[in-house]
């Protein structure tokens, strides 16, 4: 019997950061795994340019593009085109007024395509570089509840997980370069900087309580330079992917380097400056947060948000089947949240996925449209907190506003219209969120909505007594059978009120016995 041999391929992965530019080459084997050839990382001021301007600087361009094309060489020198590599930025560029000129120059003078990443996707590829780093402790993590935080130059991103499933993503704009800044146009002290911290992340406990108690947090997971530099110093490796510290020694070497400046830090610790730069605010951030939880140690992943997109890259069925996972639970805690009805918004998505996967030749779409649908069906109706009388636009104003871990922007746009016309009108002109979708968006949107209708329409009632046992198509109808003796006549007339949308959409008639 043969068996097909995977295939090898080079790859690489470039961060535009708020500090510096870094690469990494790696080989991924076909099977889900790879080796890494080759790091390079060079600092540049993107975010300290941004932060106080609001855009990148001419001399800070130049740099960049100085940088990028020694990476390109690299790149040559691995056999390997810049087609070849994943190109991201984080807060920084993301934010830059002039991010679009800036990403036109660096592909027309270096040949790299850079893709701005939103703090929510920072979040989802965070967590695939943690699951890999610290995957033998998966089984604790399992059993506790956990926060992972990684404060980044313009941004802190935090997780929240209950027992190792997503209760809440966040991400903060509080980041060290940003925290510098703040201090320096205050002249301020590191008692300033203390407080300005306890303030603003005071106030962001008391919203990430409310979707998971702090106090019964017993695992803290930090990513980055920073706390590396700490758990090398003061901690103990236990692995290739990880390090421990204890709590108490993370709160006595911060305390122990809290008055040092950025060279006495170098000198010192015997660290890079651009590392010493904003080490002491990543830090402080990092233990304010530890403070509000019951953790005796904070693990130390060697990953970032580069290891991650690799890990993207490489993903096989079970990376793709936990991101599956992760993403519901976070629709879940989400609906939670706002006290939703978790059993009809179940027994209408089971109802809606049932009708997707039954008409794939008459939608045409693919599976991350699947669970998008997914998504809008277990919320649809999480606008019944603020008021049932037009609960289908609050619904939509929730979603719009409200992160979904592994959803993008425009994924959550999707879901927010999709529940938006989950009842009677249909999408118009002047409903301004709908024709701000790109046009193939907006169809998604008709296709979701549409199957969203009838599945609802199927438990009008909110009693999950109807379901779909058998599905009948023929060229002008779709047959429901529900197997069911009972009176259908409410569902019945629920289902003439909403299926009009389907009709048109896909040009078949809905008929329920």
């Amino acid at each position: 019997m043969s068996h097909s041999r995977a295939v090898k391929r080079l790859v690489a992965v470039v961060e535009l950061g708020s500090t510096g530019i870094r690469l990494l080459v790696a080989e991924l084997d076909g099977h889900g795994g790879w080796r890494i050839f080759d790091r390079a990382g060079k600092p540049v001021s993107l975010g300290r340019d941004v932060f106080t301007s609001g855009q990148v600087s001419l001399d800070t361009a130049s740099q960049c593009l100085g940088i990028l094309r020694g990476f390109r060489d690299v790149l040559t020198g691995w056999g390997l085109d810049v087609s070849a590599a994943e190109c991201i930025a984080t807060s920084a560029l993301r934010e830059a007024r002039n991010r679009e000129t800036f990403i036109d120059r660096v592909f027309l003078q270096t040949g790299f395509r850079v893709k701005t990443v939103e703090g929510i996707e920072e979040i989802r590829l965070m967590h695939l570089a943690l699951n890999f780093a610290v995957r033998e402790r998966r089984g604790e993590l399992a059993r506790s509840n956990s926060m992972v935080i990684e404060v980044g130059g313009g941004s802190t991103e935090i997780m929240l997980l209950r027992r190792n499933r997503i209760a809440a993503a966040h991400s903060l704009g509080v980041g060290t370069v940003r925290v510098q800044q703040q201090v320096e146009s205050n002249m301020g002290s590191g008692r300033y900087l203390l407080r300005f911290l306890e303030e603003n992340i005071n106030t962001t406990c008391e919203r990430l309580s409310s979707e998971l108690k702090l106090d019964t947090v017993k695992s803290f997971i930090c990513i980055g330079s920073d706390a590396r530099i700490a758990a090398d110093k003061a901690g103990s490796r236990v692995c290739d992917t990880y390090s421990v510290i204890t709590r108490k020694a993370f709160v006595d070497f911060i305390e122990r380097i809290s008055s040092y400046q950025a060279d006495e830090l170098v000198q010192r610790l015997h660290i890079a400056y651009s590392d010493a730069e904003g080490m002491i605010p990543g830090l402080l951030v990092a233990r304010l947060f530890l403070e509000k939880t019951t953790a005796e140690e904070i693990i130390v992943p060697d990953v970032s948000i580069r290891e991650g997109v690799l890990i993207n890259l490489a993903s096989g069925a079970d990376e793709v089947e936990e991101f599956h996972a992760q993403v519901i639970a976070s629709a879940l805690a989400l609906g939670r949240r706002y006290l939703f009805d978790e059993e009809h918004g179940a027994h209408v998505t089971r109802l809606a996925l049932k009708l997707f996967d039954e008409l794939t030749v008459e939608h045409g779409l693919d599976k991350h449209a699947r669970l998008l649908l997914e998504v809008a069906g277990i919320l649809h109706d999480i606008g019944t907190f603020i008021k049932t009388s037009g609960h289908h636009k609050h619904s939509e104003y929730i979603l719009a506003n409200s992160e979904i871990f592994g959803l993008a922007q425009d994924d959550r746009a999707v879901v927010a219209n999709v529940v938006r016309y989950h009842r009677k009108q249909s999408p118009q002109q002047t409903h301004v969120s709908y024709m701000g979708l790109e046009p193939g968006l907006r169809m998604i949107v008709n296709k979701l909505s549409a199957i969203l209708r009838v599945a609802d329409a199927l438990d009008r009632g909110h009693t999950q007594h109807v379901d779909i046992h058998e599905i009948e198509k023929s060229e002008t109808g779709l047959t429901l059978r529900s197997g069911n003796p009972m009176d259908l006549s409410l569902e019945r007339f629920s289902l003439a009120e909403k299926a009009g949308m389907f009709e048109d959409v896909f040009g078949l008639k809905v008929l329920l016995i």
